[in-house]
């Protein structure tokens, strides 16, 4: 009897992910002896009544890896953790559904589990390890903000969308001599805003790292005026924060999803900056989920090919408890326990692309 893998996706979409599902499935039916499953939005699809599976066939998963999103569809609700379950009385409780969940997948008949999702996710898989799950994390977040891996699969396709928008702003700045603010994902990492305001050549980069001054900011746009120059591009991260301020967002009204929704710094930062006095003209342009969809660049279908292959072979070799990695340019693994002690953050101080960034002339709006 074949030996049977689960692939969920969790969290936001972004591409990249089918490019795993399918090199799973490749790997498994090239080793011979594995039957590969998908569980439908995230873990959800163990846990409905009846449960909403599917095979991975040959004839499913051929040509995905060119496809953005995930084929499994995903969810930001329904975190087993902290499941909502709504009472008698009409309100919602939250329960831990881990053992349930464990005790459905073994029953089910499968051996090993492979989780592909982002931070939340990947504490997901380490709980459910304590239990007792065979299981394995792929690291997948636009944000790039996983510790313990160089790259995350779907950056790159995310920071290449956001600099093909960035250089169309640029010349209808450079037509109205305007004041052109971008805004762009980065909740708590500035990753996605960093890479694109070097690709781009953006004026300012704004960040969640680095707390902006408006009166910095507007100091800049008027010393590039004086100059001639006559138009300023800014990138902006979605969590970027004004000095003394917070985050720009609200909570969700979606039962189960506790994240908060960002967006509107871009439109926060015009105010601003038309308080202050600015006198050019200013438009702002928010991406958001532009940057999870479409095809992946190639460098994402490469990396996160090589990342569902060696999540086959962690599963093969009997390696559980452990997330596939990107490090030194090499696909290798970590214990789920390290992947998940911290976030990977944009260092002012020592990460050498601040240091480009700034002795390109551009501005974080801190100095």
């Amino acid at each position: 009897m074949n030996k049977k893998i689960l692939i969920s996706t969790g969290g936001g979409d972004c591409p990249g992910l089918n490019a795993v599902i399918r090199a799973v499935t490749k790997a498994a039916k090239k080793a011979g002896g594995w039957e590969v499953w998908g569980s439908k939005m995230a873990f959800n699809g163990v846990l409905n009544d009846p449960p909403e599976l599917v095979k991975l066939t040959s004839k499913l998963t051929a040509g995905i890896h060119v496809k953005g999103g995930t084929i499994l569809k995903t969810t930001n609700k329904g975190n087993p953790l902290e499941f909502p379950v709504k009472q008698p009385d009409g309100t919602w409780k939250k329960i831990d559904r881990t053992q349930e969940l464990v005790d459905r997948i073994k029953h089910l008949g499968f051996h090993a589990v492979v989780n592909i999702g982002g931070d939340g996710s990947q504490k997901i898989s380490q709980a459910l390890f304590e239990k007792g799950l065979n299981i394995v994390g792929a690291p997948k977040t636009i944000d790039n903000d996983l510790k313990a891996t160089d790259l995350t699969f779907g950056f790159s396709t995310a920071v290449q969308i956001a600099t093909e928008c960035f250089d169309k702003l640029v010349t209808t700045a450079e037509s109205h001599h305007r004041v052109m603010i971008m805004e762009v994902m980065g909740r708590h990492a500035g990753w996605i805003a960093l890479h694109t305001a070097i690709a781009g050549g953006a004026e300012i980069c704004l960040i969640p790292e680095i707390p902006y001054d408006p009166e910095v900011i507007l100091e800049k746009i008027n010393t590039r005026y004086r100059k001639g120059k006559g138009f300023v591009n800014i990138v902006i991260a979605e969590g970027a924060i004004p000095k003394d301020g917070t985050v720009v967002g609200r909570r969700s009204g979606d039962i189960g999803d506790q994240h908060i929704k960002l967006g509107g710094i871009g439109n926060y930062l015009r105010m601003e900056l038309e308080e202050e006095g600015c006198q050019p003209q200013i438009r702002t342009t928010t991406l958001g989920h532009i940057q999870r969809g479409g095809t992946p660049v190639a460098f994402d279908r490469i990396l996160a090919t090589a990342m569902g292959v060696k999540a086959f072979e962690l599963i093969e070799a009997g390696e559980f408890g452990k997330m596939v990695s990107y490090r030194n340019h090499m696909i290798t693994s970590v214990p789920l326990e390290d992947a998940v002690k911290g976030n990977k953050f944009v260092d002012p101080e020592h990460d050498y692309l601040v240091k480009v960034a700034r002795a390109t002339g551009i501005s974080f709006g801190d100095q």
